[in-house]
């Protein structure tokens, strides 16, 4: 076991100073990028629709690796095992790489063609009902809000455990609200894309160091394992800690059942895709190229990043680490193994994946906020530049209201990015039904979206079950979603034929 060692006042100055570069260095990225964006809102939102294969990869990679990814994964693996590897890195890199095909591409289709900037927008238009636009968006800022609160109690915790304790949890979580404040509100998307890049490069780069350091430091991988193997041997053994299954047959029980890594790893993937900073990104690739590399790429990267940040867990247990109260086990890890200065880096990478979801999450709201919200409801003959000031004022607004709420901290990083994601999940079925079923209709979908939407909220904030027959009920959620849509369309009237007819002409690649 790893003796602890206080932090002293010169490693505290280093860390912080690394820290420091960083941001400094992102935010000049950021001005940059303000330089050459035009203040039109298309601009602003989506970067002229110009993105080549390695920025959107990228900025889809750095914008989707949060704080859930990077603290609240490894947080798991140090409790119970690290199967949650094949939740995120194998079956959400696939399952989402084959959503981005069928969502994505639809998307982007109609987007060319319509020049559609968010989804509320996308089905608003097809549906020719501004009150579904503001359904969409209302549903999708409400979960947005605990993913951006998310962020700030994982930069709040990450600067607990770097310096053990003595920068308190508000700190790191007022730290990174200023930050992606002044970023969003300067660099819009193209300069979201250009940072998510970098920190996407810089994650992947930080993170393998990390592990070499890490397994070089207790005498290499078997050492590693064979510490955990001697301390927590059901570790090494599907089933989560409390018991093994059979993939095959989907028995057996614990934390880590077959049942419930299948029901998160679809909840999970279908969430992703509704999720607006990444569904946005579904509109603006340049070319049909562009966006099938990306999809095809995807798996690979995620990979790449989960699996060493979640063994980084696994292996802490095994090696007795001890996390600080308020902390996580990467930084309390790397302050035990390798130097103040490196520890600080890799922390660096991890607010580079927060920061990264945080300012794309802002973005995207402020979007929905004006494009769906403000402009039809409050003021229809709006200017672009007048929308894209709006925008500016929502991001602080939102920022500054999740920060408020983040210092309650309503639960973990994994309770609170899990309950966002099942939110979200309920608006995909319908939607994909909407984009291959040309028989839906406003009814269907207003049906499908409440139905689901009740069904998860009371699950959500009610004493129901958590799960039916072993299942999650998100994914029931889903299944009502998708069944009101079909079932309404199918025995109420066809509504705006005309919108369908165009929307499905904006289906047609070149």
């Amino acid at each position: 076991m790893a003796e602890f060692v206080p932090l002293q006042s010169d490693d505290l100055g280093v860390q912080l100073a690394v820290i420091a570069v960083y941001l400094v260095v992102a935010l000049a990225v950021g001005l940059l990028a303000y330089r050459v964006t035009s203040r039109e809102a298309e601009d602003y939102y989506l970067a002229g629709r110009s993105m080549g294969t390695v920025v959107l990869l990228f900025t889809t990679f750095a914008t989707l690796l949060s704080a859930f990814t990077f603290f609240g994964g490894p947080d798991l693996a140090f409790t119970a095992g690290p199967e949650w590897i094949l939740v995120m890195g194998l079956m959400d890199g696939i399952l989402f790489a084959i959503l981005w095909y069928v969502v994505g591409y639809r998307q982007w289709l109609v987007g060319r063609t319509h020049g559609y900037v968010t989804l509320g927008e996308m089905l608003g238009d097809r549906f020719g009902s501004t009150g579904l636009r503001a359904l969409v968006a209302g549903i999708s800022l409400f979960w947005l809000f605990p993913y951006v609160m998310l962020q700030q109690m994982g930069a709040g915790e990450a600067l607990v455990g770097l310096t053990n304790g003595v920068v308190p949890y508000w700190a790191g979580a007022a730290l990174i609200t200023v930050f992606m404040i002044v970023y969003v509100v300067l660099a819009g998307l193209r300069g979201v894309a250009w940072t998510d890049t970098i920190q996407g490069l810089f994650m992947l780069t930080v993170t393998w160091a990390a592990v070499a350091w890490v397994l070089v430091s207790v005498g290499g991988p078997e050492a590693a394992t064979s510490a955990l193997a001697e301390t927590n041997p059901e570790f090494l053994a599907l089933g989560g800690g409390e018991g093994s299954f059979d993939l095959l047959t989907l028995g057996g029980g614990g934390l880590y059942s077959a049942k419930w890594m299948l029901s998160t790893a679809v909840t999970i993937a279908f969430g992703v895709a509704m999720f607006p900073q990444i569904n946005q990104r579904f509109f603006v690739a340049d070319s049909e190229r562009v966006l099938k590399r990306s999809f095809t790429l995807w798996p690979v990267l995620v990979v790449l990043l989960f699996v060493p940040a979640f063994m980084l867990g696994s292996w802490a247990k095994g090696l007795g680490v001890t996390v600080p109260e308020g902390g996580n086990v990467v930084p309390a890890l790397l302050n035990e193994y390798t130097p103040v200065w490196f520890a600080a880096l890799v922390v660096a990478g991890a607010m580079a994946a927060m920061m990264s979801s945080s300012d794309s999450m802002l973005l995207s709201g402020s979007s929905y906020l004006t494009r769906d919200l403000y402009r039809p409801l409050v003021a229809p003959d709006a200017s672009s530049q007048r929308e894209g000031w709006v925008a500016r004022a929502g991001v602080v607004g939102f920022a500054v209201v999740a920060f408020v709420a983040s210092l309650f901290r309503p639960g973990t990083l994994v309770e609170v990015g899990d309950t966002a994601f099942g939110g979200y999940a309920q608006l995909a079925l319908p939607v994909i039904v909407a984009l291959y079923w040309p028989q839906t209709n406003r009814n269907g979908m207003v049906a499908g979206l409440v139905g689901s939407q009740a069904f998860y909220l009371g699950h959500v904030f009610g004493p129901l079950p958590t799960t039916y027959l072993g299942w999650d009920f998100a994914l029931y959620g889903m299944l009502i979603g998708l069944v009101l849509t079909v079932g309404v369309s199918a025995v109420t009237s066809p509504t705006a034929d005309e919108n369908a007819a165009r929307f499905t002409d904006g289906l047609r690649a070149d």
